[in-house]
C-alpha cells in the first residue's frame, strides 16, 4: 500500500503491534464480530424451533419429525462481520488551531480514523466513511479491501475544513445510507446542543447500534487560560470580538465543563459511549486506551 499523510509505514508497524489489540477493540469495545441467530446454513447449530406456517420446509428437521410427529427448525448462530461505521465532522471549527505547530481537531480526527480504518480492516471487517459539515459532504460505503482502504485515505487526505456543523441533518441524511446496523463512531468537536444530538442519534440506538462519541477539543478550549487581550474569531460565522481572557475565563470553563457534563450523562442514559479526548494526546495513547 502507498504512504498516506494520515497512515505513513512506521504507523502501520506500529499498528501491526495492537493486532491483538484490535480484536478486543472490534470484539470488545466496538462490539465487532457477534453472532446473529439465522435460520439456514451456517456454522455452529443453536437450538430447535416448533415450526410456524410460512417457515421454509427445506429447514425442517425431518428425522425429530419421524420421532415426534411436530415439525421443527434447526436454527444456526451465524458470524457475521462488523461493519464500522466512522462520522467524521469537518466544520469550519475543526480547522482549529490555526497554528502549524499543532494538530488541528480535523487533522487528529484524520489519524484516528486512519488507524481505526486499517485496523478494522486487518480483521476483514467493513468500514464505511461519512464527512459531514452543515450536510454530508462525501460517503464511502462499507467496504474491506486493500482497495477501499486506499480510497478512503485518499478522501482523508483531500478533505479540508468545510462550512458551518449541523450534525444533526447530517445524522438525518446519512440514516437511510447505512444498510446494516453496525458500530457508529461519531468524532467532532460538538458544538451543538446535547438534547437535540441524541435526538438526532435515536433512529440509530433504535435500530440497534452501537454509538461511540468522541469528543475533540484543543486543550485551549478547555481552559482560555491567563493571556492578554485576544482577538476571538468564530471560524463558522466569522464573528470577531476582543476580550481579555481572563474576564471570562471561570465561565467559560463552567460552560464547557457542563457541557461535557451533559454530553456524558445523555451518552450514559442512552448506553452509548463518550469519551472527551484533548488533540494533545496522542493517538496512540488512545487506541490503548480502547483495548484495555
Amino acid at each position: 500500500m502507498s504512504a498516506h499523510k494520515y497512515l505513513k509505514p512506521e504507523d502501520i508497524r506500529r499498528l501491526k503491534n495492537y493486532e491483538f489489540g484490535a480484536k478486543a477493540m472490534v470484539e470488545g469495545y466496538l462490539s465487532g464480530r457477534h453472532r446473529s441467530k439465522q435460520r439456514g446454513s451456517s456454522i455452529e447449530f443453536h437450538e430447535f424451533r416448533q415450526y410456524t406456517p410460512g417457515d421454509p420446509l427445506s429447514q425442517v428437521d425431518w428425522r425429530v419429525f419421524a420421532r415426534n410427529d411436530k415439525l421443527f427448525l434447526r436454527t444456526f448462530e451465524q458470524e457475521t462481520n462488523l461493519e464500522c461505521h466512522l462520522f467524521m465532522d469537518c466544520s469550519a471549527s475543526m480547522g482549529f488551531p490555526e497554528d502549524s505547530e499543532r494538530l488541528t481537531k480535523l487533522e487528529y480526527a484524520s489519524f484516528f480514523a486512519a488507524c481505526l480504518a486499517w485496523l478494522v480492516i486487518s480483521k476483514n471487517d467493513r468500514v464505511s466513511l461519512t464527512m459531514f459539515d452543515d450536510g454530508v459532504r462525501k460517503f464511502l460505503p462499507p467496504g474491506s479491501t486493500r482497495k477501499h482502504l486506499n480510497e478512503l485515505l485518499t478522501t482523508l487526505e483531500r478533505n479540508q475544513p468545510g462550512n458551518g456543523t449541523s450534525i444533526i441533518e447530517a445524522l438525518r441524511r446519512a440514516n437511510p445510507l447505512l444498510k446494516r446496523r453496525g458500530t457508529l463512531v461519531l468524532l467532532s468537536d460538538f458544538f451543538c446542543d446535547p438534547a437535540e444530538l441524541f435526538q438526532a442519534l435515536n433512529p440509530y440506538l433504535h435500530r440497534g447500534f452501537r454509538v461511540h462519541l468522541f469528543h475533540l477539543l484543543d486543550p485551549s478550549e478547555l481552559d482560555l487560560g491567563d493571556r492578554g487581550l485576544a482577538r476571538f474569531v468564530d471560524m463558522e460565522t466569522g464573528e470577531r470580538m476582543v476580550v481579555h481572557p481572563q474576564s471570562l475565563s471561570q465561565a467559560w470553563k463552567e460552560h464547557i465543563q457542563q457541557h461535557v457534563r451533559s454530553l456524558r450523562s445523555l451518552a450514559a442514559s442512552r448506553r452509548a459511549d463518550y469519551c472527551l479526548i484533548p488533540t494533545t494526546e496522542s493517538y496512540f495513547t488512545l487506541l490503548d486506551r480502547l483495548r484495555h
